[in-house]
């Protein structure tokens, strides 16, 4: 079975690199690093499947640029006593073909056929083109 995903937007980041940066605060302080969202996917058992699990696909600046593997999730109540859950995340930040997305509320599940394919390794880390510019050119079937 082909995994399942999740695509939020990444608020506050600029960039991969300023993603990264807030993650890595975050696992230094906790051990462990999470998103905190209100609601519990409903599909938690596809997202989370051993034999093909999910990622949580990053949209900074209109454009997905990153994903992270999902390895748990978590009921909880904040201080107010609001339910919530955190979709416990995999450290390593994997950059993908830049891809353009609307912006939208929350997080959405998002198919396998729809995911954007990883970067090799090093690619898209030189100083080239933003990645927004190269996701258009890829709309426009440039690239």
């Amino acid at each position: 079975m082909a995994s399942l995903h999740l695509i939020k937007l990444s608020v506050g980041s600029e960039s991969i690199e300023s993603l990264r940066q807030w993650q890595e605060r975050r696992y230094a302080r906790h051990g462990r690093l999470w998103h905190a969202t209100r609601m519990m996917p409903r599909r938690k058992d596809e997202l989370l499947d051993p034999e093909a699990p999910g990622s949580i696909y990053w949209v900074i600046r209109g454009v997905i640029q990153a994903r992270q593997q999902l390895v748990g999730l978590e009921s909880g109540a904040e201080e107010e006593g609001r339910s919530m859950t955190l979709l416990l995340l995999d450290p390593t930040l994997v950059s993908v073909v830049p891809t353009p997305k609307r912006p939208f509320q929350g997080w959405r599940y998002l198919l396998p056929e729809q995911a954007p394919q990883d970067l090799a390794s090093g690619e898209g880390e030189e100083a080239g083109p933003p990645p927004a510019f190269l996701a258009e050119l890829r709309a426009l079937g440039i690239l």
